[in-house]
């Protein structure tokens, strides 16, 4: 059964104006945006407002989205001017008669509402993602305390959405540079204390295409749908840097 096999009881029925981003590379040169008016419960996600337009107007809108538990990051949209998770949006929450909905701003588009990606991820295996530890391994586990744990709290529950990045006025203007999620990310395996790639990965963050090129405008703190603090990893990664250079680790 779909989600809008769903039959809505007749006291939450109202209608809303959807303006939804069309764009098709392959067929056409410019961009516009479809109207459709929607009928809507009280607890309608943007994400079944897709899957209705998908299903009752227009079976080629394109999209993306996977867990549908706010996890997994594929759903993230730019809605009525904000960067959202279109499966944890509620239509109610947003509060008004017209929702417009467009795909992640400043990433080039593949279709409709789905952005290419690649760029993200590059940067993202670039800060070589994983732990980097060349010791024996222990008999069990790495053991670690909950106290150092909690000093990564923030930083594992980055989903990777992309939003941070899309928002972030120098990854619009330099191709190069890691951008918060990546920085975010080098900072998350900096403060582990089972890793022991800290020379390696100073080298990565340290330059121009680094935490130097952020200007700490806060786009990334402003655009996180987890309520993340991407600016504080880079300025701690800055703090690091700077002790480095003054010899003092």
């Amino acid at each position: 059964m779909s989600i809008t096999d769903t039959k809505p009881r007749p006291e939450d029925l109202r209608s809303v104006i959807v303006n939804v981003f069309r764009f098709d590379p392959a067929t056409t040169d410019e961009p516009h945006y479809d109207s459709y008016k929607v009928p809507m419960t009280g607890s309608m996600t943007v994400l079944d407002l897709l899957f209705y337009l998908l299903e009752h107007e227009d079976g080629s809108l394109a999209f993306r989205y996977a867990c549908r538990e706010a996890i997994c990051g594929s759903c993230a949209l730019y809605v009525n001017g904000t960067y959202r998770l279109a499966c944890k949006t509620q239509l109610k929450d947003l509060k008004a008669e017209e929702i417009s909905i467009s795909p992640l701003p400043h990433l080039k588009v593949i279709k409709d509402l789905v952005v290419d990606m690649d760029p993200f991820w590059e940067k993202y295996e670039r800060i070589r993602p994983y732990l980097i530890n060349d010791e024996a391994p222990p008999e069990k586990e790495f053991i670690q305390s909950a106290a150092d744990r909690l000093k990564m709290d923030d930083m594992v529950d980055c989903i990777l959405c992309g939003a941070c990045h899309s928002s972030c006025p120098q990854v619009w203007t330099d191709e190069e540079y890691l951008g918060p999620a990546a920085l975010l990310k080098l900072n998350r395996f900096t403060v582990d204390t089972r890793d022991r790639g800290n020379k390696e990965r100073t080298k990565l963050f340290d330059n121009e295409q680094g935490v130097w090129r952020c200007h700490t405008i806060f786009n990334c703190v402003e655009a996180c749908p987890k309520s993340i603090n991407q600016t504080y990893s880079i300025q701690h990664l800055k703090r690091r840097a700077v002790a480095r250079r003054l010899g003092m680790k």
